[in-house]
């Protein structure tokens, strides 16, 4: 049911982009999976709000 799929998705997003130290991004996500969005899509959805992590050298 992709329309349960983008909804769970922009909720997720939506808790991903709250200023709000207390706002917990699993309860989404959990919702997201138990609408059949796949781990990737899940991913994909947070990194478009928090992007990716690139360490620093090291060395």
């Amino acid at each position: 049911d992709q329309p349960a799929v983008d909804a769970a998705l922009a909720e997720l997003k939506k808790a991903a982009e709250s200023d709000d130290g207390s706002v917990n991004v699993l309860y989404p996500m959990k919702d997201a999976l138990r609408a059949k969005a796949t781990v990737g899509e899940v991913c994909d959805a947070l990194r478009e709000v928090w992007g990716a992590y690139v360490p620093t050298d090291a060395f």
